[in-house]
Formats: structure tokens, C-alpha cells, sequence
């Protein structure tokens, strides 16, 4: 465990990175375990994430070392409607974690779906790929495909162009596209580069488009695809390298068939609205 002087900066890294790290919890997370006295280095308990440690240290969580960081990996995971993305819902609710294949290892949801949209949904073992990709300054473009009630024109769409304001809520301007009239409904591409809770809802609402239905079909450079919902597939460490800059020496490469998982049956994704939106396939 590292005590710096004022003349040796400190070796090692912070305590949460390190349990971000290792796949136990975000770095968010693992402060509030530190805070509320559930970690202990080296035997001793402690309170305040200011704290270095290095591999030399024996870390505990709930008096269970702390296991050696696992090569970081992410997948793509459809998430059906009907599924909250939490770890436990305090309603009794299904969540994704719940619906996931049984030899998936300990994951982490990068950002949130809310119960009723689907789509996309990165998972991760790695706190730190999380929190990176959660940053604002990550600035990867979010795209959608948004079915709402109405008949949408070119000036009904405008004020989401320029970016708009509920509630004392900044928006900042969204990339729209109208792709189709069907029936009562009609769907558009809606391209966001920030993640607010219910933001696309709240701003269709805004403008008198109710959204029915709502997928997200890419994340940055990943795309969903053709996934099957309720699957899950891997990145490849070759993609992790070239998409997020990280160090992935000697990492075992995948064969090129994708490995798909299906999640658990008995889900509850609700039901099958119909038109068939569809993100591009992935390159």
C-alpha cells in the first residue's frame, strides 16, 4: 500500500480503479464499498478512496479477494423490451442481468436501455471500458430507430435539429432523419451524442410524437446488426484494439465465425410490434 511523501509521488493505482479494474463494480461503485467500509487492503479496513495500491497489496470486497483483472472484453448484447438494466429491480422485474447466458462471465452494462426500448446494449468486464465509454468527452453517436404516433414533417423535426429545452433541460441538437409514413405511425433515425434518462420520450413528446417503439441499432462503431434479440456476441480483441486504443497483448484472437450466444428462455420482451427496423450490418 503506498504512503507518499511530498517528495515521492505515489506508486501503483487508485484503490477503485483497481476494483473497477477487476470487474467487481464500476469505479463509482467501488468508492461507495469503500466509503460504507465493505473493503479492506492488506487486512485493514478502510474508508476513503484515496487510496494507491499495487499488485503486491491483498485486496478483499465483502471478504472475498479481490480477483487479478481479467483481460478487458465487451460484447454486443440485443436487449429485448420488457428487460430493466439494473442488477436487481427493487419491483421484482426481470433485468437483463437475469436473462444473459450462464457461462457469460460477471458484466457490466455500459450506459442503460429503459425497460420498454431494446436494441443495443454493450456489456463489459472491465469498469474502466465502462466508464470510458459512459463519459460525455467519449462523444460517440448514439443512433435509433424511433417509431411514433403522428405524421412528422420537415418543421415538426426542426426544433430537435437545433436542440431544444424541457423542464429547465438542456438538449443539445439531435441528428433526425424521417424514413417512412406507416399507417398512424412513422419512423425516423434520431442520431444523439449524449445519453439523458428518456431523452428521445421526452423530446418526441415535446414535439407531439408519442414514441411506440424505440431501438437502439448502434453504439460508436458497434452495431446490432443482425443479432437475434436476447443473443450476445463478443468483440473481437482486434476491434477492442483498433476502436478503444487499449492494450490487448496477448490476447487469444477469435475464430472469425462470431460467437452468439442466445440469452435464457422464458425472457419477457413483450410483444412484436410490427415493421421491421433494421441497423446495418456490421463491417
Amino acid at each position: 500500500m503506498s504512503s507518499p511523501t511530498p517528495e515521492t509521488p505515489p506508486t501503483g493505482d487508485r484503490i477503485a480503479k483497481v476494483i473497477a479494474r477487476a470487474g467487481r463494480a464500476s469505479r463509482r461503485e467501488a468508492e461507495r464499498l469503500i466509503e460504507s467500509g465493505r473493503v479492506t487492503v492488506n487486512g485493514k479496513k478502510i474508508d476513503s478512496p484515496a487510496l494507491n495500491v499495487t499488485a503486491a497489496d491483498r485486496i478483499t470486497v465483502d471478504g472475498v479477494d479481490l480477483a487479478p483483472p481479467d483481460n478487458p472484453r465487451v460484447w454486443l448484447y440485443h436487449k429485448p423490451a420488457g428487460l430493466v438494466t439494473t442488477a436487481s429491480d427493487e419491483k421484482g422485474r426481470e433485468t437483463v442481468f437475469d436473462a444473459l447466458p450462464d457461462d457469460l462471465p460477471r458484466v457490466m452494462s455500459v450506459g442503460r436501455l429503459d425497460l420498454n426500448s431494446e436494441g443495443l446494449l454493450l456489456l463489459t468486464n472491465d469498469g474502466e471500458i465502462k466508464r470510458k465509454l459512459e463519459l460525455p468527452s467519449t462523444g460517440w453517436l448514439r443512433k435509433y430507430r424511433v417509431r411514433v404516433n403522428g405524421r412528422p414533417t420537415i418543421e415538426t423535426l426542426a426544433p430537435l435539429k437545433k436542440g431544444i429545452e424541457i423542464d429547465g433541460q438542456r438538449f443539445r441538437p439531435m441528428e433526425v432523419t424521417l424514413d417512412r409514413q406507416q399507417g398512424a405511425n412513422a419512423w425516423i433515425t434520431i442520431g444523439l451524442r449524449e445519453g439523458k434518462n428518456r431523452e428521445i420520450r421526452r423530446a418526441m413528446e415535446t414535439v407531439g410524437l408519442p414514441v411506440n417503439r424505440l431501438i437502439r441499432i448502434s453504439f460508436g462503431p458497434f452495431r446490432l446488426g443482425d443479432l437475434k434479440q436476447g443473443a450476445v456476441e463478443e468483440i473481437k480483441p482486434r476491434v477492442l484494439r483498433e476502436q478503444l486504443g487499449l492494450s490487448t497483448e496477448g490476447f487469444a484472437e477469435k475464430k472469425e465465425k462470431p460467437n452468439v450466444r442466445r440469452g435464457k428462455p422464458g425472457g419477457k420482451p413483450g410483444g412484436k410490434p410490427t415493421g421491421k427496423p433494421q441497423g446495418k450490418p456490421r463491417k
